[in-house]
């Protein structure tokens, strides 16, 4: 997705040839799952010649929201709360860090 959002569209090779993963993935595989991307709504394609475009459909920010939702759901009971609360034991956070994330739990409504 990540090539999606940066250039905007990009056939498969496109998409290969932008990763920066050593090895690089083999074509079918980015074509499979630029394809499982397509069938839950988050790129479509067209065809220019021979070759399939791909475009996002969803933006970094809602993939973001809905992943983040999905982690939530399947791993904290559907609980923010306690996916805060795991961070916070699990993280070294600096005081600047916390005076953060103060100001943003008393400004959300």
């Amino acid at each position: 997705m990540r090539v999606l959002w940066d250039r905007g569209e990009s056939t498969v090779n496109g998409v290969v040839d932008a990763l920066k993963s050593q090895p690089k993935p083999a074509y079918n595989s980015v074509l499979t799952l630029l394809r499982i991307l397509e069938k839950k709504g988050h790129v479509t394609h067209r065809k220019d010649g021979r070759a399939f475009i791909f475009l996002p459909v969803i933006g970094r920010a809602d993939a973001s929201r809905s992943a983040l939702r999905a982690l939530v759901n399947r791993f904290f009971e559907g609980s923010p709360r306690l996916l805060i609360v795991n961070l916070l034991e699990d993280e070294e956070l600096s005081p600047e860090a916390v005076k953060q994330l103060r100001e943003r739990i008393e400004d959300h409504p």
